[in-house]
């Protein structure tokens, strides 16, 4: 079956206001970014995303931030985003921090049908207001919920026209775990090959997953912080 859409805009044409859509990548590094900007340009609102992070102030989540596309937002790291600080502290978003590896598997679990699971990241702190307590050997475990979207917008570097995925190194992050967690998968890639011209052992994503495949027209892939060796010396 052949996934290819020809553009990212056809690719999210049919996604609605207040959907929960998941977003790839960690900082800047493996987002989708055109995918972004297709739904920036189709004007959703009232979104409840579900990412790592939330871009920077004129780039990636950060701009759907700038055009009020967002009502929540779970995630572990949003320290890079003036305009998200200065919305929660108003009330007008909803945020929810969780610890980095609990997100992760909160996202893998919802992938692999796993409702809930425990772990001791967050005991004892605000983050286990709310939430089922139990002692395993001693020790406090946080009951963690699966997190599932309506739809998973993800970045890879390759796909075939089947949907198969291979990521590029640092650039993989939570997009594999995100592809096996929605409804409806859209991957945003650089290179686009034959059915067959993969390698098989390189695959990370089976096309199983993915709805969608689209190619970028453009990356701009920019560095939220660069250093030097100068720099860091000082």
């Amino acid at each position: 079956m052949d996934k290819v859409i020809v553009s990212p805009d056809s690719a999210v044409a049919d996604l609605r206001d207040e959907m929960t859509v998941m977003l790839g990548g960690f900082g800047l590094c493996g987002i989708p970014e055109n995918l972004i900007e297709a739904l920036i340009r189709k004007g959703l609102k009232g979104l409840h995303t579900i990412s790592n992070n939330m871009g920077v102030d004129g780039f990636g989540m950060g701009r759907m931030l700038e055009q009020g596309m967002i009502a929540s937002h779970t995630g572990s790291y949003v320290g890079e985003n003036r305009l998200l600080e200065e919305l929660v502290i108003a009330g007008k978003l909803r945020l929810t921090l969780v610890p980095q590896g609990t997100l992760a598997e909160r996202i893998r679990a919802g992938g692999a049908g796993i409702p809930a699971f425990y772990v001791p990241a967050g005991a004892g702190t605000v983050v286990a207001e709310g939430k089922e307590v139990r002692e395993f050997n001693g020790r406090a475990y946080l009951m963690e919920r699966a997190l599932r979207a309506d739809v998973a917008l993800i970045k890879a570097w390759k796909a075939d026209r089947h949907g198969n995925l291979v990521y590029k190194k640092t650039a993989r992050n939570f997009n594999p775990a995100m592809a096996t967690a929605a409804d409806l998968t859209i991957a945003e890639v650089e290179e686009l090959v034959e059915p067959g011209e993969l390698e098989p052992d390189a695959i990370v994503t089976p096309g199983i997953y993915v709805d969608r495949v689209v190619v970028g027209p453009e990356f701009k892939k920019p560095i939220e912080w660069r250093f030097i060796k100068e720099y860091a010396h000082q």
